[in-house]
């Protein structure tokens, strides 16, 4: 079969032929959609359209007009941040873009999933998604899931074409499929909207699931409705029986009921959580850890237990073969990381390859049972490689050698692919000396298949003691934090796949290096400090597990694969909180691991990458996928994806999660005492009227929407842009806990009543001592209470840590929204707006007032928090 491929000018001509037809979104944002959504779920323009209508009945057009302006400036704002929202999103999505080995020119290249055209030949292997409808032209135990177009999760055999222009579909792979085991090379026939998939692309729905957090908000939103009715109804009832009714009373209280209405019930929640949560997904990929589903920033925050893969993730994944044994003696391979210059050594004297026999055997057979590709990057012996790391290190030693594969005059004829329950790869290759079977694989079941060993003197009997000299040299080696991969032979006459594997000839072990990433010890120390338990999974064995556990600074009990067998999840759940370390995993294990802490109530992080992750992944609350090295399989079902496979970026992930859900706390607690106050003064001065002879409402409906729009809303949306604090990692995580807790209810209540009490002290002061004009009096009165707003939110910066001028510096954003808010203020009071708002120009008094009065809500919370830190009368945490 030829397998040279389309060439790199025919690939870019159908490339720019067949660009038009890619999906290039399958879910478009629909801008119509996402203002439609905002119109219907959002009941302040309701609200706001009934006060609009009242308006223009009762000859009020300027308070319409107004009315009006907010219904588009609420719809606006709510499309802005949901658009941005989506567009971070996608932007998340694109930084994971897929790739695909293809062989153009007769070369396997890897380009980008969405460069593949009609006629390239795709390499597909294990763990891989498919990007195109293709027919296969070689496989090797090829099995394919397809439950993505036909919902049976049931893995489908597939079978090599006889002629290209007649096959059927189990001739053929599909786009969006899953590669579950084996592999093939594939010749693509459609992409894009013409696949399989991209036609029924329409049917298909990613609709992400309603957000806890959005959940927790909706429900404190229909309360604070229930307290706006109430409170309204009562205030109007007020009003209507402490003047003699007439028309216009009636009509002025009904949207003035209408107004507070408005002003009880948090409008910006919607807005503000969406922008807490794109904020902090982009944060978190500026740091490598890519959501995949914004539902899951909550549950990270609320992680106690991490269960993370030991190679690649908390070692660096650069595999490097630093020991070689065969022949009874330990050869030194010098060298580090993917550069092919280095020497063999034994003894620190440098050895002459072609007179070990028994070295270039084992170099060999790295060399054709191997699936990983190495290519040079330009720089003189270092290697860009295709595959897994421990494959590519076997390659680059091999290249010390100056061995290469493109140099093996070999033909593969069979071969039976790895995978993680046999732990070992075979192959059959015809060589100019006959048929030959390589393989390679863990050492303990290696050494099980083979009855002889090669010498340099020739092939002898395996002897039981000698088995046992083997392992304990393997044990030494894995003991000083080596990975181990033995390899063995034989030479065959006639083939039976079913004698595939049986007495192999004993070549040697090769101890691969993989030293632990320099900043994980920390992280781990991190993750105990804030109550979070880690566990280390590993394929390796006990003493390779425990060598790094050292290392790490992880320190527990030890339990392997042979030993989860014997118990079932139940009595495993009642020792694991014991075990720090498991040893010589296999992807079911995983599974019985996160179902086990699930029994205790642990909230669990699992990491993973092969295919058959995936189950344990899905199970876990969170799980973790790798973006160097995973397979499409676990990135396709994982919340989280990490491009730098690095387990200090799961530990700023869950910091971020914590951050963004005590941001959350603090700009819902901050809206709600904003709320309350404007509740409050408007209750109040009706109640205090008759006996100061105020004239009411103190405040008319369009001074209620300004401080909403721009003293509640801009400040709150800012608080969810407040950085970590210091010791967010220091708080033990809680599980399910809610928004607001007693003590956030007090404190956001005695803010409220604080400001509540000091405006209608300045109402006071300005209209019954002072003796001016009501228009003045009411002008004052809200100057203050937006002043009082504004202070207030620094107040919410941290519950725990007083305001000082230091605090400025915390959040830039909110002293940017408290200079605009300001500054719209001035305008609302000295523009010819005055007159829309029913204003009148202050003195230098009055704001000598006011501002005077905004810092005596900073200076009781300066005092609050002072009490509580000696007394902890609020469990207000780690703010």
């Amino acid at each position: 079969m030829e397998k040279r491929g389309l060439s790199e000018k025919e690939a870019k001509k159908k490339l720019e032929q067949y660009g038009l037809n890619e999906i290039k979104e399958l879910f478009k944002i629909s801008i119509f959609q996402i203002l439609l959504r905002q119109i219907k779920n959002n009941l302040v323009i309701y609200l706001l359209v009934v006060a609009a209508i009242i308006s223009f009945f009762v000859s009020k057009s300027i308070t319409a007009y107004v009315i009006l302006a907010v219904i588009i400036i609420v719809i606006t704002t709510g499309f802005v941040q949901e658009y941005r929202a989506e567009r971070v999103i996608i932007s998340l999505k694109n930084m994971l873009m897929p790739v695909s080995i293809v062989i153009r020119d007769g070369k396997e290249k890897e380009i980008s999933s969405k460069e593949i055209v009609p006629g390239d030949l795709i390499v597909l292997r294990n763990g891989e998604k498919i990007p195109a409808d293709c027919i296969i032209l070689e496989e090797k135990d090829l099995l394919i899931n397809e439950s993505v177009l036909t919902g049976e999760s049931k893995e489908v055999k597939k079978k090599i074409i006889q002629n290209e222009k007649n096959y059927s579909d189990e001739n053929m792979v599909f786009m969006g499929c899953f590669i579950v085991n084996g592999k093939c090379i594939a010749k693509t026939i459609h992409t894009g909207m013409n696949t399989k998939f991209g036609k029924i692309a329409g049917m298909i729905s990613t609709a992400e699931k309603e957000l806890p957090l959005q959940k927790k908000v909706n429900n404190i939103s229909k309360f604070m409705i229930i307290v706006a009715v109430i409170f309204s109804i009562l205030t109007g009832i007020a009003i209507l029986t402490g003047k003699p009714f007439s028309e216009n009373l009636f009509l002025d209280t009904l949207i003035l009921i209408i107004a507070l209405a408005v002003s009880a019930f948090p409008e910006g929640f919607p807005v503000v959580l969406t922008t807490a949560l794109s904020t902090g997904a982009y944060r978190m990929a500026k740091h490598n850890a890519i959501v995949n589903r914004m539902s899951i920033i909550e549950t990270l925050g609320e992680t106690t237990v991490i269960c993370s893969d030991k190679t690649g993730t908390i070692t660096k994944g650069e595999m490097t073969v630093k020991k070689i044994f065969q022949d009874n003696q330990i050869i030194e391979v010098s060298g580090v990381g993917y550069e092919g210059n280095g020497d063999f050594l034994i003894h620190n004297k440098k050895i002459n390859l072609e007179k070990e026999n028994v070295l270039n055997n084992l170099v060999k057979c790295a060399v054709l049972c191997n699936d990983a590709k190495i290519e040079r990057t330009g720089e003189d012996k270092i290697f860009h490689i295709t595959g897994t790391p421990t494959e590519a290190s076997l390659l680059v030693m091999a290249a010390k050698a100056d061995i290469y594969q493109e140099d093996m005059k070999d033909k593969r004829v069979e071969e039976i692919s790895f995978n993680s329950e046999r732990k070992m790869m075979s192959v059959l290759c015809e060589l100019n000396n006959g048929k030959f079977v390589y393989s390679k694989g863990a050492l303990e079941l290696l050494l099980k298949k083979c009855n002889r060993i090669q010498r340099n003197n020739g092939v002898f009997t395996l002897t039981e003691r000698e088995r046992k000299k083997i392992l304990e040299i393997n044990k030494e080696m894995t003991s000083d934090c080596f990975r181990t991969l033995g390899f063995a032979y034989k030479q065959i006459k006639t083939f039976s796949k079913d004698h595939f594997e049986e007495d192999l000839i004993f070549i040697g072990f090769a101890g691969i290096e993989d030293p632990p990433r320099e900043e994980v010890k920390d992280a781990i120390k991190l993750c105990l400090r804030a109550g979070i338990k880690v566990k280390m999974i590993t394929g390796d064995n006990r003493e390779t597990a425990l060598a790094i556990s050292k290392r790490i600074g992880l320190y527990g009990k030890i339990m392997d694969g042979d030993e989860l067998d014997k118990i079932s999840e139940e009595e495993l759940s009642k020792i694991v909180s014991q075990i720090s370390i498991f040893a010589r995993v296999k992807p079911e294990h995983k599974l019985k691991i996160v179902k086990a802490l699930k029994l205790n109530g642990e909230i669990v992080t699992m990491t993973g990458d092969g295919v058959n992750d995936a189950p344990a992944l899905k199970e876990a609350h969170i799980g973790v996928a790798m973006g160097k090295t995973g397979t499409d399989v676990s990135r396709s079902v994982a919340d989280l994806t990490l491009r730098d496979d690095n387990f200090a970026t799961i530990v700023y992930a869950i910091k971020e999660g914590r951050t963004i859900f005590k941001n959350i706390r603090k700009f819902v607690s901050y809206q709600l005492s904003c709320n309350w106050a404007e509740l409050m003064i408007l209750f109040i001065g009706v109640l205090l009227s008759p006996f100061f002879g105020w004239q009411i409402p103190l405040l008319i409906a369009i001074q209620i929407l300004f401080m909403n729009l721009v003293t509640d809303d801009l400040p709150a949306i800012t608080l969810s842009l407040t950085p970590s604090s210091k010791d967010v990692m220091e708080e033990k995580p809680r599980k399910k806990k809610e928004i607001l807790n007693r003590s956030l209810i007090i404190w956001f209540a005695i803010a409220g009543a604080s400001m509540a009490i000091i405006t209608l002290s300045i109402f006071y002061i300005t209209f019954n001592l002072l003796n001016q004009d009501f228009i003045y009096a009411r002008t004052t009165a809200l100057l203050t209470l937006i002043l009082l707003e504004i202070a207030n939110a620094y107040n919410f910066i941290s519950l725990r840590q007083k305001v000082t001028f230091e605090t400025l510096r915390v959040n830039k954003y909110l002293f940017y929204a408290s200079i605009i808010s300001i500054i719209a203020t001035l305008f609302v009071i000295y523009s010819p707006l005055n007159k829309v708002f029913e204003t009148a120009p202050l003195g230098f008094i009055e704001w000598i007032i006011a501002i005077v009065a905004s810092f005596l809500i900073i200076i009781i919370f300066n005092i609050l928090k002072k009490i509580n830190e000696k007394r902890e009368i609020f469990k207000l945490e780690h703010f």
